[in-house]
């Protein structure tokens, strides 16, 4: 069969750099770090106590206060999202067939605050159970996609993804796939997390993820540089709307890049640890250039998983090195995970909206704190260190991989007609 072409029609953003798409790539742009101390809660006994916070965001400037305690923090992000991209595709509901458009959205974790905060009040009581009737609604991780299709109407295919940190890349590929296949038109996928409290930071604290670098939060997240610890722990959330190009033209839409093709794999290796030469993600990135019908020198821009930890960002260079080849050197490289954090579930998300600015812009945000090079690193790789560097994008890839050994790759190209 005739597969359709799909494209991006609109984005929505909310991360600890900018609460919007604007802010956000005009922060991704100057190379801001949205790491500080943690204000959500009193942090002073953990190991790590810094993250990559909201800023200045307050849910009930979108919905009333008895709506918005019906839900948790990563349904809150997962509506204000998507209603950006939603408003930014200028989609009009009583001119399109709302039983050919889904959602499909993305969590690692879903409604971990919840959890937490009605197991402990379980616990600190007499044990007479007094549960809010709203609970399990509010944890479980297919309810923002809920959320959104009962917001917009949407009667199409309708889930979640749970993949770990590669969740809304799978979401985005799961809607890619629909849509070419002729099995709706429209979709808003993303992702969203909520995971700075104590049952999130204690979690990867006492799994030896996160930075402990206390002294300098803002330069804790560094990709690829010598003396990386571990990840900075973000929230927020992205939203994109996937559509078929024929619909999107006939409706006049602005696209703002296509998606060409996308590719999952498995390490099959270990539950957390990527394996050690990459070999998942060099399939992954080899699945999306053969979906795209692509070949590596395509690519001009890979935005990497690159979380800032000692194993992930050698297994994926490697990879990278594996799959390109000498043409690897060509490329930009950059991990924005070292400005935003690493936003979990909703990384791929995030990831994918910074791509498509980036392709839109002709600027390769950069891979910022970097300070000192690890000689693991070829230094002939352009890492795109601290500062961005303007460059016309054709093309260009976003990894994203998660616990388990989820792996996802994701390319976006300038759409031409």
């Amino acid at each position: 069969m005739q597969l359709r072409r799909v494209v991006v029609t609109g984005l929505g953003a909310l991360t600890p750099i900018g609460n919007n798409v604007g802010d956000y790539w005009q922060a991704l742009s100057q190379g801001v770090s949205g790491a500080d101390h943690i204000t959500r809660f009193d942090a002073s006994k953990f190991r790590t106590r810094f993250a990559a916070e909201l800023k200045g965001f307050d849910i009930l400037q979108h919905m009333d206060r008895k709506e918005a305690r019906k839900m948790d923090p990563y349904t809150h992000y997962a509506l204000v999202t998507a209603e950006e991209a939603f408003l930014d595709s200028g989609l009009d509901l009583e001119k399109i067939n709302t039983d050919r458009a889904g959602v499909i959205w993305g969590s690692g974790i879903g409604g971990i605050l919840t959890f937490f905060e009605e197991v402990a009040g379980f616990i600190k009581g007499d044990g007479t159970p007094r549960f809010n009737p709203f609970f399990i609604p509010k944890m479980i991780g297919d309810i923002a996609a809920g959320y959104i299709s009962i917001k917009y109407g949407f009667r199409g295919p309708n889930f979640a993804t749970v993949s770990a940190c590669a969740s809304s890349n799978n979401a985005i590929i799961d809607a890619f796939n629909y849509i070419r296949l002729g099995k709706a038109d429209i979709f808003i996928t993303g992702g969203s997390e909520a995971a700075i409290n104590e049952a999130g930071v204690g979690g990867f604290n006492a799994m030896k993820a996160l930075s402990e670098r206390n002294d300098d939060p803002k330069t804790a997240s560094r990709p690829f540089d010598v003396d990386r610890d571990g990840f900075l722990l973000g929230e927020g959330g992205a939203a994109l709307i996937l559509e078929d190009l024929e619909h999107a033209l006939a409706r006049g839409a602005k696209i703002y890049a296509e998606v060409a093709g996308g590719g999952m794999s498995a390490d099959a290796y270990h539950i957390t640890a990527p394996h050690p030469e990459g070999l998942g993600a060099t399939n992954v990135m080899h699945a999306a250039l053969a979906d795209a019908g692509m070949k590596p020198e395509d690519v001009d821009y890979v935005n990497v998983h690159g979380t800032s930890t000692p194993l992930g960002d050698i297994s994926e260079i490697k990879a990278i090195q594996s799959v390109f080849g000498d043409y690897a050197y060509q490329m930009n490289i950059s991990s924005t995970k070292s400005m935003t954090g690493h936003l979990l579930g909703a990384a791929g998300a995030a990831e994918a909206v910074a791509t498509i600015m980036a392709i839109q812009n002709s600027l390769v945000p950069p891979t910022i704190n970097h300070f000192n090079d690890d000689p693991l690193f070829d230094p002939k790789i352009n890492l795109t260190f601290n500062k961005a560097q303007p460059r016309k994008i054709r093309a260009a890839l976003s990894n994203t991989f998660g616990f388990g050994g989820h792996n996802t790759s994701v390319i976006f190209r300038a759409y031409e007609k």
